[in-house]
């Protein structure tokens, strides 16, 4: 396909994982469909963001996307992306049962949002801005120094950009892809992979930059309910970034409140926290790897983390496919909210 010309790949440096993406996408054949949604400049040339979708286009059907490689070093990410994908691509040649999922279904994949941070092993693009601070909107409550985001230098980690600026291409390329496939549906779900953050896998919902429930808090504890009901037992724990920290310039803040807007169908974003902590409690010589910091380098326990979400993505598929099947009605939406501040925000329940 265009998006992976022969010309483009031969002056563009290797990245195992676009390497991957094209495969699939050749195996998938007319099933999928691929464009080129940026190209950003790396070292030895141009690496391209490309976006892969399957399913019904039917801006009437439910959506899910799945992200990864935001973060570059959180390598993981991506490849659990491309973990599902390519299980789906498999099950093209014999599934009957994903060919009718897919006639009611529209399926999202960006696995590497951030090409040139996967290339060169950093958390940030290649202009050192940390894609996952770089939305426009600040905290409404102090930040965590550093962590939060800085525009002090991009020299030092968890850089927003310069005050004013535009995105940065790799988010605005998420951003409009969003847009494009997700927005405005009756229902649609993003599932955004990444690791580094403590013993368990974490399922966060915005906000991260406040500590304010989101208008759909009700929708969110209706899912984890059917989690819990139909996933178990299983590993993930559900909550708000808020519990742990708050940050400035989160992308996904940024769109679940641009959906608000449209007022338009229920979007809701999720954000798949790998706890790279148990990595490192089992091999603690990772520790003297910046990357074993964010992904498990050990083959066989990798292999082990990509079927580990697999029952867990697959399941998600399911579930919005089936969203109006256990989304709260007008008779059940206030006690499932009332529940949900219980379970969530205990401290704001009087």
């Amino acid at each position: 396909m265009a998006v992976f010309s022969a010309a483009a790949a031969s002056t563009a440096p290797v990245l195992p994982e676009l390497q991957e993406l094209r495969r699939l996408v050749d195996q998938g054949g007319s099933m999928l469909h691929a464009r080129e949604l940026a190209r950003v400049p790396v070292a030895g040339g141009e690496l391209p963001v490309i976006a892969v979708t399957m399913g019904n286009p039917d801006p009437s059907v439910p959506a899910l996307g799945f992200i990864g490689g935001v973060h570059g070093l959180e390598r993981i990410g991506a490849q659990v992306v491309l973990a599902y994908l390519g299980s789906l691509v498999r099950r093209l040649r014999w599934d009957l049962s994903l060919h009718q999922q897919l006639e009611s279904l529209r399926l999202v994949f960006l696995p590497v949002v951030n090409p040139g941070g996967v290339l060169t092993g950093s958390r940030a693009n290649p202009q050192g801005v940390d894609l996952m601070r770089n939305a426009p909107q600040d905290a409404e409550h102090p930040v965590p120094f550093m962590v939060g985001g800085q525009r002090l230098t991009s020299r030092l980690p968890w850089y927003r950009g310069a005050a004013g600026a535009p995105m940065q291409p790799e988010s605005e390329a998420l951003c409009r892809l969003v847009r494009e496939e997700l927005l405005g549906r009756p229902v649609s779900l993003t599932i955004d992979c990444h690791s580094g953050f403590g013993l368990h896998d974490r399922i966060w919902f915005p906000y991260a930059r406040s500590r304010r429930p989101m208008r759909h808090l009700a929708e969110v504890h209706a899912l984890c309910e059917v989690l819990d009901q139909g996933l178990s037992p299983h590993p993930y724990i559900m909550e708000p970034q808020s519990r742990h920290y708050l940050t400035h310039g989160d992308l996904w803040d940024h769109l679940y409140d641009e959906s608000l807007t449209l007022d338009r169908g229920i979007f809701l974003p999720m954000t798949l926290e790998m706890g790279s902590w148990l990595w490192v409690k089992k091999n603690p010589r990772q520790l003297l790897s910046r990357h074993g910091m964010f992904n498990p380098l050990i083959e066989h326990r990798q292999q082990r983390v990509l079927r580990r979400h697999m029952a867990w993505m697959d399941f998600m598929t399911r579930a919005t496919q089936s969203a109006f099947r256990w989304l709260p009605g007008p008779e059940t939406r206030l006690d499932h909210g009332e529940q949900a501040l219980i379970r969530w925000y205990r401290r704001s329940v009087r």
